[in-house]
């Protein structure tokens, strides 16, 4: 299809909708943290820490604690979310980084053929738009205006060293779409700032009748725990004999929170909070080792335990999602987003995917929770991983998982062992066993075939030596 047709049919369906002829879709607003963890939030019973703005996003909506991101780190998550596919599938079971001397960079590379989710939206007539951290690609043709987003406004680097000069690695990687810019303030503040400002301008007179997805990407609470002082003061003063760790970690949870309220502000005062989808998740667990806290969960980033892969989410559309909903037992994944989303907006999804739509079920339609076996792989190349994946298997509350190439699996059953301190033999239940180690095995042979480099990594490598 050519761009001057896209663009006829995109007028169209606008002017159908504009004019009566349709139901004008709803906006949305996809809001993902970075390293949260699962008990790191009020609404989850952090005793320390208040997050008024983003659990009053959890009792608008449907709330969901059998949610899971689909790895225990950052650039495999985002690459389900945004394509629907396992990470594997989609070429990136590791993370995407900047290139060092003493180091192979990157562990993933997304699928040229890949179709993002801003893709099928725009078809449907949407406005699509990141805002804040990619960690999908660095350079051409992995940008987010190579691969669908008509507006970009962010980091396209893994992490920041710093929340205030936003450098990685010495890098600047602050973006404009393809043009650097250089802002002054600390990530957070200028996440939702740029959320804002695009908020106010898609729902300007001009601009209001066309949807839009703006996929907001904090940084924050990744490391490092930079909060700006006076939250980390107010935190203090507020928790007396609060560990110095866990109070920077908590100060930069408010903050983010603080953050979201300002951005769902703004919706509401643009008159579109009514209209839009909004959803709130993180792309992994939190970070064990600078305070987070994942409880009731064990383990954290990194793990393959509940505590690196479960994630607290929301979805939220007024009058039509019932608000106050809490959702235990439904399993979805965060790839599960892209058809659930497309489906909402009304637009098709023509190609195969591994994501299943729980849409019927936020609308309180008929729907089939029919089972399914899951997955999560991770590829690393460091001394504690040696370039050997490490997965999960879960099947019907079972689970099969390690956490480095190096250990032997261990086998739980999560319905009565929820914190999984209690391996079961493979001598105790060998079918059970088998079946989900054989589950693994064909996702693993049939991910294998997705290359996930660059033809270009080992010169590149080289070069940076």
């Amino acid at each position: 299809m050519t761009a001057r047709l896209l663009t006829c049919l995109t007028a169209l369906v606008l002017s159908l909708a504009s004019s009566g002829g349709a139901e004008r879709p709803p906006n949305l607003l996809f809001i993902i943290a970075d390293d949260l963890g699962y008990g790191d939030l009020s609404a989850y019973g952090a005793p320390d820490l208040k997050s008024p703005h983003i659990d009053s996003l959890f009792e608008a909506g449907m709330r969901f604690d059998n949610f899971y991101a689909n790895c225990p780190v950052c650039s495999p998550s985002r690459a389900a979310i945004l394509t629907g596919l396992y990470p594997d599938n989609a070429g990136v079971p590791g993370v995407i980084r900047t290139p060092l001397p003493d180091r192979v960079p990157n562990w993933g590379k997304l699928r040229e053929d890949a179709v993002m989710l801003p893709t099928v939206l725009k078809k449907a007539g949407y406005h699509t738009a990141i805002v804040g951290k990619w960690h999908l690609g660095l350079e051409a043709p992995d940008r987010p205006n190579d691969r669908g987003f008509d507006f970009f406004h962010g980091f396209l680097g893994d992490m920041m060293d710093d929340y205030y000069d936003h450098l990685r690695h010495g890098n600047h990687y602050m973006r404009k779409n393809l043009e650097p810019v250089h802002p002054e303030g600390h990530a957070t503040d200028i996440f939702s700032d740029w959320a804002i400002d695009y908020i106010e301008e898609r729902t300007s007179e001009e601009n209001r009748d066309q949807p839009f997805f703006l996929y907001l990407a904090y940084n924050a609470p990744h490391t490092p725990i930079q909060p700006p002082q006076d939250w980390l003061e107010k935190v203090k003063a507020r928790e007396p004999g609060i560990d110095e760790k866990r109070a920077a970690l908590v100060a930069l949870i408010e903050h983010l929170d603080h953050g979201v309220g300002r951005v769902i502000e703004a919706l509401k005062k643009s008159g579109q909070w009514e209209n839009t989808v909004t959803v709130f998740t993180s792309d992994n667990g939190g970070q064990v080792s600078v305070g987070a806290r994942n409880a009731p969960l064990r383990g954290g980033k990194q793990e393959m335990w509940e505590g690196g892969i479960r994630v607290g989410t929301c979805v939220v559309w007024p009058e039509k999602i019932e608000a106050g909903q809490v959702n235990r037992e439904h399993l979805s994944l965060g790839m599960d987003f892209y058809p659930t989303l497309a489906e909402l907006a009304g637009a098709p999804v023509e190609h195969e995917i591994d994501g299943r739509s729980f849409a019927p079920l936020l609308l309180g339609q008929p729907f089939e929770d029919a089972p399914r076996d899951v997955y999560w792989v991770r590829l690393e190349g460091n001394q504690k991983y040696g370039g050997i994946p490490y997965h999960a298997v879960q099947s019907g509350g079972w689970k099969l998982t390690r956490n480095t190439g190096f250990e032997p699996y261990q086998m739980f059953h999560l319905a009565a062992d929820p914190a999984e301190e209690n391996p079961i033999p493979r001598e105790k239940a060998p079918k059970k066993y088998n079946d989900l180690f054989e589950s693994l095995m064909r996702h693993i042979n049939l991910a294998g075939k997705v290359p996930w480099q660059r033809e270009s990594e080992g010169e590149l490598w080289e070069e940076s030596k």
